[in-house]
This record gives structure tokens, sequence and C-alpha cells, in this order.
């Protein structure tokens, strides 16, 4: 008697054009956390729709057995009756909808054809209780933030009964408090019986919380780690996925650093829905031609607020302090004025402010800076189409054409063409803000390789990243923010994430 919960076998999936799975099989154990880890591109997020009926049978090759039985699934009706149960990525709630109706959406506690509220409340109450939310049920889920939503989604699949969970990225926009609590949770439910499947790109995320990796890489299975039996490290599991030995994460890089480019000095913003309230207070920082200077912080530390609000005055109010560029002090008050100086920022969030999606490459890339195109007012189509081929071969976007929909493509091929539209703009001031967010580590070694070839350029680039192995291994020097004020300054060669992390946390021990 196999100890399976999970079975599939020779799993073959082919798009117009593209084979993106080609004979994968994978077993997970009853009871287990399995992770499934790989490159952009690799398969994952496909494998699981095909498990989960978002495929239907018949559109694949290859066979599903669960709980020793063959499945045949043809939605996700099906899979979910048999208690498999998928949470994307982008999460499916319906923000005008309450807590306790998005859990029981197309599930509902009906009686006669009529809704039984007390009943949906009251299940949606022990629901949010079994997974730490302490939230009301008739709350609005557009007035929870997205660690909360993440629960709400939990809740709604064990509403269902769930015996395989399956969860694509769950903490790729969650804070480290959220992240770290949700963890929690998926621990708890393995403890009870319910087996989950994870796709992630945290390395240490992976092996902080799995009992077992199955890695893919071209859309076929490399091999399958027991964490009990076998040595994981990050680099292991890195070198399934990229299927080389990667010796440094960071490609090496000499800086030629220059005059300065930006200075900021005395620079105060408030919140623009809170009155009175300072998010950054009294910031200063420099950024010179061919130095990479990254800034770090914990969340709310006021590091994204910093950035935008230097970007034109795209966040906050009551704005008071100065800029200087090349060291002249310049007058920044809008985005247009912004990218006249040669400053550009791309943001952390490119799905929703950095890209338009449904738009294809060429049209992304030439948004910000249109007038470079134009011909007595007339768009120039044709030296639009050459200027983005021109980005696709030297930022090596992986795309069929220039005319492919962005939305369409990897986290890493997206963010290329965010900093593409940037470059495009002639800007020698680059604020990137969490520019590896959500995007594999193949793909990341792609971007920092792009940030050292910006500053070798004899342009400025400020890094924001949470992760602090990010900042100390790309960055020339390092600013600490906390609590909106900068509180620290560290050259690249004394930076250590414990000395990091004290700066991050001045002020706030101080409170306890």
């Amino acid at each position: 008697m196999t100890d399976d919960i999970l079975r599939m076998s020779g799993i073959t999936k082919t798009f117009p054009g593209v084979r993106a799975l080609q004979d994968v099989n994978l077993s997970v154990r009853r009871g287990e956390i399995h992770a499934i880890c790989g490159e952009n591109g690799a398969g994952k997020s496909t494998l699981m729709k095909v498990l989960s009926g978002v495929y239907p049978h018949g559109s694949y090759d290859g066979e599903i057995s669960f709980e020793g039985e063959p499945c045949r699934f043809t939605g996700i009706a099906d899979s979910e009756r048999r208690g498999i149960v998928i949470i994307h990525q982008e999460l499916a709630l319906c923000p005008q909808l309450s807590i306790a109706e998005n859990i029981f959406l197309g599930n509902e506690r009906a009686e006669r054809g009529l809704i039984d509220w007390n009943r949906t409340n009251h299940e949606a109450a022990r629901l949010l209780a079994r997974v730490g939310l302490r939230e009301n049920p008739v709350t609005t889920v557009s007035d929870i933030g997205v660690g909360k939503q993440q629960l709400v989604e939990i809740a709604k699949a064990l509403s269902k009964e769930v015996r395989l969970l399956i969860l694509d990225e769950p903490t790729a926009a969650l804070n480290d408090e959220d992240s770290a609590h949700l963890l929690d949770l998926l621990r708890g439910l393995r403890d009870e019986g319910i087996t989950c499947v994870i796709i992630s790109h945290k390395l240490n995320e992976v092996i902080a919380i799995a009992d077992s990796i199955t890695i893919l890489r071209d859309g076929r299975t490399i091999e399958t780690l027991d964490m009990r039996a076998d040595a994981v490290t990050e680099d292991r599991i890195i070198s399934g996925m990229v299927g080389r030995d990667l010796e440094h994460r960071f490609p090496p890089h000499e800086p030629n650093i220059g005059e300065e480019a930006l200075r900021i000095e005395d620079w105060t913003v408030y919140s623009p829905s809170q009155r009175g309230r300072a998010v950054v207070s009294g910031a200063a920082l420099t950024v010179h031609r061919g130095e990479i200077v990254g800034l770090a912080g914990l969340m709310g530390a006021g590091r994204t607020e910093l950035a935008m609000s230097v970007f034109g005055r795209a966040y906050g109010t009551g704005i008071s302090g100065r800029v200087y560029r090349d060291g002249r002090p310049v007058e920044i008050r809008n985005v247009r004025d912004a990218i006249r100086h040669g400053i550009a920022y791309a943001t952390e969030d490119r799905k929703r402010y950095g890209l338009n999606l449904i738009e294809d490459i060429k049209r992304n890339v030439s948004a910000a800076r249109l007038g470079k195109l134009a011909r007595r007012g007339w768009l120039d189509e044709n030296k639009e189409y050459q200027v983005a081929e021109e980005f696709r071969g030297s930022m090596n976007i992986k795309a069929p054409s220039v005319q492919s929909i962005t939305g369409k493509l990897s986290g890493g091929n997206q963010q290329k063409v965010v900093l593409s539209k940037w470059i495009f703009t002639d800007a020698d001031v680059l604020i990137l803000d969490e520019p590896t967010r959500g995007i594999d580590v193949g793909a990341k070694y792609e971007i920092y390789s792009i940030i050292n070839r910006l500053a070798d350029e004899g342009r400025a680039v400020l890094v924001i990243s949470s992760e602090l192995p990010e900042l100390i291994g790309l960055c020339d020097r390092i600013y600490a923010m906390s609590e909106g004020r900068i509180t620290g300054e560290v050259a690249r060669a004394d930076a250590t994430q414990e000395r990091l992390m004290q700066y991050m946390t001045k002020g706030q021990e101080q409170k306890k």
C-alpha cells in the first residue's frame, strides 16, 4: 500500500507552438508539504492547472491518480469535489463582497433556495479562527490587506473539505510577518493531515517548510529531494533549476564611480490619508554616476514613499526638502518634470502600475517618452517597432516578437520591459523598487547583470529591496531606513545582515 496521496505520471501538455510539459512525473506523500521549484516557464503552474482541472482531461497526455483512484477532471468543480483546491497567485476574491460571502461563494449555505446568513457568518467565523484571522465575517474584502486576503482564500479552501491544498506563490506579495504567519498555518494544516503543494521562488522558505521538493526545468522533472534524507541547500536547488552550478548569486562587478548625480536633503513627506503623519522625515542621501546604492528597511519604513515622492511627487502631501541633479538644485513638481530631469522610477508593482498588460511590448517600451518617436504630432510606428526590437535584443527579452502581449510574459521578462521603458526616456538616475520581486533565480541574475551594465554606462542606480542578501551582493553602498528616517549608511565592504538590521530597527527597539 503506497503512502502517496497523489501520483501524476507522464504528463505532457502542449500549447500552439510550445510544449509546456514533457513526460512530467510527480508523487506527493499523504500529509506532507511538497514544494515545486523551477524557473519561470519551467511548467510549475501549468502542472498544477492540469491537476486541478483548469486544463481538463483530454487536453493533455498522461495519468493522474488521487488517493489510489484514477482521475479525469473536466473542470475545477470536479477536482474540488475530490478535495483538491488550488489558490492561484492572483487571488480570486470579489473585493466588494464580505469575507463570509467570499468564503462560501459557489458553495452557499442555503435552505430552500435562500441563503442562511446566520449559518454563513457563524461558519465563516469558525473558519477564520482556524486560520488565525481576527476579522468580522461581514467585513468587506477590499478593506483588508493582501496578507489577510490570502488567509481568506485558505479559509475558503477549508470550507470545501480540502484534502490536497495547492498554493501558487502564496507569499510573493506578503511582508515578512504575514509570510511567517502563513507558513506557520501551513505547518498546522499539515499536522491536521492536510497535504499541501506549494510553488515558491523563495528558497529559504521552501527549505524551512517543505518535506519534499520536486524540481522542474524546461517542462521536465529533474529530481525530487527528500528533506529528511537528502542534504538540501539553496545552492543544490538552484543547480537543479538552472542546470548549472552557481558559484556566485551575483555577477562580478567592479564599480567606476564618478560625480554626484542625485542628492536629496532634508526630505519630508506627509501621508495623504492620515493628516499630520510624516512618513518620511528629514531624509538625505546621494547617488553618484556609476554607483549602485541600496535602500533597506522593514515594511512601513518609508522606502517606497521616499522614492515616489522624489519621482515627481507621485506620493504624499506637504512635501518639503531639496533635490539636486549633478550638483544643481532642481524643482520637480510632477512626473513630467522628473522625466525631463532624467529621473525614472520603476515601481514595485509592475503589473498594476508599471505596465499595460493588455498591450504589446513595443507600446510599453515607448509609453513614457512617445515624443521621441513623433513627427509633427504623429507617432512613427516603424521607428517604435525598431526601438522595441533593439531593446528586445539588448535586454534579452524572451518573446517571439515585440508585438507579443506583455501580460503573457514571465515576471523576469516583464521586468526587462519596465527597465527598457525607463532607459528609453534617457534617464540617468534610475530608482528601482523591488526589481526582482516574483522573479526566479536565473532571471534575477539577468536583472543584476542589467543593473551592473546601467551603472557601467554612467547611470546612477538606487535599488530598494526587502532582501538583504540582494542589497549586500549588488550594491556599492547601502542606506537603511526606519520609521521614515535614514538611520544608517554602510559601505559594501562593511555590510552584513546583522548590521543593516540594527539600523532598520532603530527607534523601534527604543519603544519596546
